[in-house]
């Protein structure tokens, strides 16, 4: 497998240098200048991404979620992609699509068999994907998990009941529901500013570049702008706190929860892992935008919230939880500035029961209940292509309305 390594081929091209880049291990006392510069532009830079976006485990920290055994084969009726969708006034054949919106790898789920499964640039069944923000939904999953196991009583509760550390903090007064569905009324929002001198910049390059302080830091020091529960503001700290919430909780790793919780019952084929902000012994899971798994556990994590929680014969999560999470109570689209609605982590489609796991930069987990289908969507997006990102919607619409032809 091509890994990142090869990166140092074309290095010249990128305007800077890079010396060879090892995988992080226990030892390394702090990262090398080179892999700062890597990890500060892994997701910025076009020209990269492509490769990066499947290969977090040499560029970041991570910890492993386990599986179990032998995961039970999916089942397959193949077909080809024989329909058209229209965009923006152009009939699309659906086979451009891959390379229209800088596609690493999709999965098209119908009726519960694989009728479409294509790999491209290198990647393979094997190939980890990182998530970026379809942790978020992920997250969702683990806290109705809590929920029903009684570590978490309800929803309703504040998050310093958990968290006490928060008391006294921009979180104290709000709640776990407030902060699923991201009306903390914290004053921080996901923004990818050029800037180096800005806030989030400064953030991201102590906790993600640099290793020298943890992303629930922020958490403490975050300033309030508005009442808790009045206006959805999408911010990754948001799910930072949930995974703070779900590790005093349940008293462990959130990667040990996961994986005993959500990534043994749902038949994983394959150890997931999560990037981390820190080195074995200080860095805890990026449960907002760091978890990487193969394509098809990505494809296994929509089944089972297409069948209401359930997966290999198990409840794993509550059918009223799925549900409770992905049926909107607030308005579709979310704000001005959203194109779809926002329940518990997951996005909402307008004039639709379908809902999505979304992360930056293209990836996908799109369900629809009402025609049985799930398609895993894993990309390289340029940083801000929202043409892009509808387009994807478009076509995932198209799916939900094809009826493939067996070959």
């Amino acid at each position: 497998m091509f890994r990142i390594r090869s990166l140092l081929a074309g290095a010249a091209g990128l305007g800077m240098m890079l010396a060879p880049v090892a995988g992080a291990t226990a030892a390394d006392e702090a990262p090398s200048r080179a892999m700062q510069e890597l990890r500060r532009i892994f997701f910025a830079d076009p020209r990269i991404n492509m490769l990066t976006f499947h290969n977090m485990d040499d560029i970041f920290y991570t910890v492993p979620v386990h599986t179990r055994g032998t995961a039970k084969a999916m089942a397959r009726a193949e077909a080809r992609l024989d329909f058209t969708y229209s965009f923006k006034g152009e009939t699309v054949r659906a086979d451009d699509f891959l390379e229209r919106t800088f596609t690493n790898a999709l999965l098209i789920i119908k009726d519960d068999r694989i009728v479409y499964e294509k790999y491209r640039n290198l990647t393979g069944p094997k190939t980890h994907f990182l998530s970026m923000s379809m942790a978020k939904s992920i997250t969702s999953i683990l806290i109705g998990a809590a929920v029903q196991d009684g570590f978490i009583k309800s929803v309703d509760d504040p998050v310093v009941t958990y968290v006490p550390e928060l008391k006294g903090t921009a979180y104290d007064g709000v709640t776990i529901k407030d902060t699923l569905l991201m009306r903390s009324g914290i004053a921080r929002s996901d923004r990818y500013d050029p800037d180096p001198n800005s806030e989030m910049t400064r953030l991201r390059e102590a906790t993600m570049v640099q290793n020298t302080r943890r992303a629930t830091d922020e958490a403490l020091t975050v300033k309030r702008r508005e009442a808790p529960g009045t206006r959805f503001n999408y911010s990754t700290l948001n799910t930072t706190v949930l995974g703070w919430v779900l590790e005093k909780a349940t008293r462990q790793p959130l990667q040990d929860y996961m994986s005993r919780r959500l990534w043994q019952p749902l038949g994983a084929e394959a150890d997931g892992f999560f990037i981390t902000d820190g080195p074995p012994g200080v860095g805890r899971a990026t449960n907002g935008m760091g978890y990487n798994a193969v394509l098809r556990d990505f494809g296994r994590i929509g089944q089972m919230m297409l069948h209401e929680g359930k997966a290999n014969g198990r409840q794993i999560i509550p059918a009223a939880w799925v549900r409770e999470s992905t049926v909107p109570t607030g308005p579709e689209p979310a704000d001005a500035e959203s194109e779809q609605g926002y329940q518990y982590q997951w996005w909402t489609l307008t004039n639709s029961n379908a809902y999505m796991a979304i992360g930056l930069q293209g990836q996908f987990i799109y369900v629809d209940p009402d025609t049985r289908t799930v398609v895993v969507k894993l990309s390289y997006f340029p940083l801000g292509n929202e043409a892009a990102s509808q387009e994807s919607e478009t076509f995932f619409r198209a799916v939900s309305a094809w009826r493939p032809a067996r070959r």
